[in-house]
């Protein structure tokens, strides 16, 4: 397995930097998934990783060992794509033997076999050995897919959005296959991905990457419940953090264009009359009749174990989680309240979290 390290990589192709100054370190046997939106730079960082591409600036290292003209077989690095790399016209055995029959390994028949019936074993497709590929589902094909990348024991497991073409039910359980195929390996894999559920659900640890360069890194507890900054709170978090305008006014927090007045259970009594954002996630406001403020029901989606009910108090439009059974109608008049020991505070220039600045 391996520990892998970005240092100060830069990467531009023409006038486009894609990546500035990132520094990364991925454990060894660690689960790391880098989080993104389109055009963020996580497809570049795994082509450098891989050997694809060379940094503009910026040393890699894989185990301590500076990697920069290795080529990407030398890396000994497996890439898993989004889209299937396999040869229709092949059984899917053959398939998971090709990368073993290259020259340059050569490896003894019974071992090839050994290892193609262990990753089958693994993935569950041992009763399609013998099926070509063509005939094939989408969730068997990146099965087939992660296949041919466990054979060859790679040191790195590299994988871009292996599984955003699959159905929501087949993207569920192949997210709990990977975790388990990843634990059991040991091995240390990067998972790029724009889907913060899959970062969350998978990650030991999870990098958010936007416009090239690394805003955060953390568990996804400290993610979710410690966002660097505003940008980090809307990424993480399905519905995502509520962000308000406002100031604290002796310890309580007064929202911006609108007639909310809530408790702040926090310290920071220097921050009174300076502008600031308030983040509060959905679940942690509460709906109860005597609670401070007033609001009108605007939308609701059922969730089958919960509802999002979105909210509006003057201008302020919040999202609240709420269980199944609450009861409640369009437009109706609600109460609620949040736990002031959840709030983030955010300055209102910089949207850094107070937590974090200094």
């Amino acid at each position: 397995m391996a520990h892998i390290e970005l240092k100060d990589i830069t990467k531009t192709f023409g006038n486009h930097t894609a990546l500035k100054g990132l520094n990364l370190d991925i454990a060894d046997g660690e689960f790391f998934v880098l989080l993104g939106e389109t055009g963020a730079g996580k497809t570049t960082t795994l082509r450098l990783i891989a050997g694809l591409e060379k940094p503009t600036e910026g040393k890699i290292f894989i185990d301590g060992r500076d990697v920069a003209d290795w080529g990407a077989a030398e890396r000994d690095v497996a890439l898993v794509l989004q889209q299937y790399s396999l040869y229709p016209r092949y059984t899917v055995r053959e398939n998971l033997e090709f990368p073993l029959k290259a020259k340059i390994r050569r490896i003894d028949p019974a071992e090839i076999k050994e290892r193609v019936a262990r990753a089958a074993r693994t993935l569950r497709i041992e009763h399609l050995l013998d099926r070509k590929t063509d005939r094939l589902s989408g969730g068997e094909m990146q099965r087939v897919s992660i296949g041919r990348a466990i054979v060859r024991k790679p040191r790195v497991f590299l994988m871009d959005e292996p599984l955003s073409a699959l159905d929501a039910k087949l993207r569920e359980a192949l997210r709990v296959e990977l975790k388990n195929l990843q634990m059991n390996l040991g091995a240390t894999f990067l998972f790029v991905t724009h889907d913060q559920i899959e970062a969350m659900s998978m990650g030991d640890k999870i990098g958010v990457l936007n416009d090239g360069q690394l805003v955060q890194v953390g568990t996804p507890n400290e993610i979710y419940n410690n966002p660097i900054n505003t940008f980090v709170a809307r990424s993480v978090g399905t519905p995502p953090m509520n962000l308000l305008d406002g100031k604290l006014v002796g310890g309580s927090a007064v929202v911006a264009r609108a007639e909310i007045e809530l408790p702040y259970g926090g310290t920071q009594a220097a921050t009174d009359g300076r502008p600031l954002i308030f983040g509060i996630r959905p679940e942690d406001l509460h709906l109860e009749a005597g609670s401070p403020v007033e609001a009108r029901v605007h939308d609701i989606e059922n969730h089958g174990v919960e509802k999002i009910l979105t909210l509006r108090a003057g201008e302020a439009v919040l999202r609240a989680t709420v269980p199944a059974k609450t009861s409640v109608a369009i437009e109706e008049a609600v109460r609620f309240a949040w736990n002031p020991s959840k709030v983030v505070l955010f300055d209102g220039a910089s949207g850094i979290s107070l937590r974090h600045a200094g």
